[in-house]
């Protein structure tokens, strides 16, 4: 691992009573990467993303619990995929050294696979994130940042970059392709560029699950459509989400820079 993603020092271990768990939704087909396996199996350096991810989020010291939500027809592979992946001191079927991992099968949409692992928490997890297993390189300050600021009391968290390209919103063409009359310039100094993992309050991310159905981009989104505050913290330029076919190479490009540093 590189600087960036080993895991957490022992001053950011979970407040007493407090547990915390990760959601990584992974049912998705991922049309945009071309034909083949489901888009979190695809892999880098070998090694499929979604473990990469799980990965990621096992490297925190505060996160004890990842729950994979697996393609509906798939979990007993993703199971398999876990297991040939544990690290040391795991158990086959249940942990990667102090960080359990359960699988459960997802839903249609990413909404219904977030709340599939939702249900699949146990009661005393207090704090829960949900992240993207298309996100697979997400460093661990990044992942300890988003739990402290739940731990400080905000119900939603997210990671964000600035954006470095101007931004247009416009009003977009019938027929793809064609020009598209520009509506607005937004100013840039207030947006950003979200990324995962997002950090709930459970509570909070329970109710937003139980009555919000409409406009979903994310689940901050959902509750912020509550009236609850959301706050940003700083994300993290090796956080990109792999979408399409590029991205694989600047992903294996990360990792090898991550290995020359390290140093095998």
């Amino acid at each position: 691992m590189s600087d960036d993603s080993r895991p957490s020092p022992a001053g950011v271990l979970p407040q007493a009573g407090t547990r915390i768990a990760a959601v990584i939704p992974a049912a998705g087909r991922g049309v945009r990467l071309g034909p083949g396996a489901p888009k979190a199996l695809r892999t880098l350096n070998g090694t499929p993303m979604l473990i990469h991810a799980v990965r990621a989020m096992a490297a925190s010291r505060a996160v004890s619990l990842v729950v994979v939500v697996a393609p509906p027809d798939g979990a007993a592979e993703v199971k398999s995929l876990l297991d040939a992946h544990a690290l040391p001191g795991g158990t086959p079927g249940g942990s990667w050294g102090r960080t359990d991992f359960v699988v459960v099968p997802g839903g249609d949409t990413r909404q219904q696979s977030v709340k599939l692992g939702l249900d699949a928490l146990p009661p005393e997890y207090e704090i829960v994130l949900v992240h993207d297993a298309a996100r697979p390189l997400v460093p661990v300050d990044t992942v300890d940042a988003v739990i402290e600021a739940v731990r400080e009391g905000a119900p939603a968290v997210v990671p964000a970059l600035p954006l470095a390209d101007t931004v247009k919103e416009v009003e977009p063409a019938a027929t793809p392709g064609e020009p598209e009359p520009v509506v607005a310039t937004p100013e840039r100094a207030r947006l950003r560029a979200v990324q995962t993992p997002q950090g709930f309050d459970r509570a909070t991310l329970v109710r937003a699950h139980e009555t919000v159905t409409d406009n979903v981009t994310d689940d901050a989104s959902m509750v912020e459509q509550l009236g609850l505050g959301v706050v940003v913290v700083p994300g993290h330029e090796e956080a990109f989400k792999v979408t399409r076919p590029l991205d694989l190479v600047l992903a294996e490009a990360v990792l090898a820079r991550r290995r020359l540093n390290d140093g095998f």
